[in-house]
């Protein structure tokens, strides 16, 4: 209940020389004690008069802080909610960035099989005419497989033992025969290489076989015809190359 005004009238009393604790014990005990609470509490006065509106300061910036941590936490569920917000949209756009490079790289492998493709194409470009005229030979080969098989049958039938004029003159009644048939055959026929390949022939020749066009012919029937061949054979070549080329068979050689 002190207030200003009986601090003000203790004012003079508190500056007196005599007015303090020790003096005041000398005249007594009680009034000493009375001096020393009273001088407690003018100075109590001086002090909670800078306190209270530190106080008063106080409970109002508390009531500030508190308002503000309910406007903080509400502003943090807040920004809870839009993180997660753009923790959505960043996963889509995450997904979408990743869809959009796949896309690019598939792009990417298309433009270079094209570019490819492209290439190939002018590359072959040049190819399309052989091409086209095989194509047309192909053809002409199956219409005329049916006489050239014909021929290269009764060439490997009929014509072993005669010798090579006899045998192109087979040949030509042959054809003549089928024209008379309207049988298709290739006009530039070649038995010799419709019936056997360069290889086997170079194999025949390193064998003893010698490498005329009769001989060859002959290899052809000793090997393609479904007969027993009978050659005759006075310089032996034959006799040497079938000793030869069936050595690894385990030929057995009667004398």
């Amino acid at each position: 209940s002190i207030t200003g005004e009986t601090v003000e009238l203790l004012g003079p009393y508190l500056d007196m020389e005599d007015y303090n604790l020790e003096a005041a014990k000398k005249v007594c005990g009680n009034v000493a004690g009375l001096c020393s609470w009273t001088q407690a509490m003018a100075y109590f006065y001086g002090i909670n008069k800078e306190v209270l509106p530190l106080k008063a300061n106080l409970s109002l910036q508390e009531g500030r802080l508190a308002a503000a941590q309910i406007e903080l936490n509400s502003a943090q569920v807040q920004l809870d909610e839009k993180q997660m917000e753009l923790d959505e949209v960043q996963a889509m756009y995450d997904a979408a960035m990743k869809e959009k490079q796949a896309l690019l790289d598939d792009a990417e492998a298309c433009r270079r099989k094209m570019n490819n493709a492209t290439a190939l194409i002018e590359g072959l470009g040049g190819e399309k005419l052989r091409w086209t005229a095989s194509s047309k030979n192909f053809q002409n080969q199956i219409i005329d497989l049916v006489g050239n098989v014909l021929l290269a049958t009764g060439f490997l039938s009929y014509s072993g033992p005669f010798n090579q004029e006899y045998r192109t003159l087979l040949l030509q009644l042959w054809k003549k025969e089928m024209d008379n048939k309207k049988i298709p055959y290739s006009n530039n026929l070649n038995l010799t290489g419709m019936l056997v390949d360069n290889a086997t022939v170079g194999e025949w020749n390193l064998q003893g076989l010698p490498n005329d066009d009769l001989s060859i012919q002959n290899g052809i029937i000793v090997t393609k015809a479904s007969r027993y061949p009978l050659l005759i054979d006075p310089q032996g070549q034959g006799k040497i190359w079938i000793k030869n080329k069936e050595r690894n068979n385990g030929l057995q050689v009667n004398s």
